[in-house]
């Protein structure tokens, strides 16, 4: 076991030094293959993204007075339901707590991004068809009392 842990610590310096973040496996048994994708992601990667987004986010707070809504994962991130569809929302809409405002396909599943508070869309920090990062900023709404 502690030979499979090597491999895959040395495998996964190699992808780290050559910029790779996914990779797929194949091996062959007697009964078959085996085959895997993986996709690499190092923490230390993900801190420093997660810092640009913090300092993009307090940029975004001084400009616009408003909540900013922020990806809840790694992935593409679409404003509408398909190609051409109308978006979810528009600069200006209203919209209700647990309204769908976007999508975010990660490992090709669409998960909806719904707002977590209502009010009005003030801006649309992204997008559309954009890759974001965790907490990456999405969208500022401006709560109404």
């Amino acid at each position: 076991m502690s030979s499979f842990r090597a491999t895959v610590e040395n495998m996964s310096k190699i992808m780290d030094d050559m910029g790779i973040t996914e990779l797929d496996l194949e091996r062959q048994f007697l009964f078959g293959i085996y085959r895997k994708h993986i996709h690499l992601s190092k923490q230390q990667a993900v801190a420093t993204t997660v810092s640009v987004a913090s300092e993009q986010k307090k940029e975004t707070q001084q400009a616009i007075a408003g909540h900013v809504l922020k990806s809840p994962m790694v992935g593409v991130v679409y404003l509408s339901q398909e190609p051409k569809a109308k978006p979810f929302v528009k600069i200006g809409d209203v919209v209700n707590a647990g309204d769908t405002v976007a999508l975010v396909e990660a490992m090709k599943t669409f998960n909806p991004i719904k707002a977590d508070i209502g009010g009005t869309v003030k801006e649309i920090l992204i997008k559309d068809g954009s890759a974001v990062e965790f907490d990456t900023p999405i969208m500022v709404i401006e709560e109404v009392l």
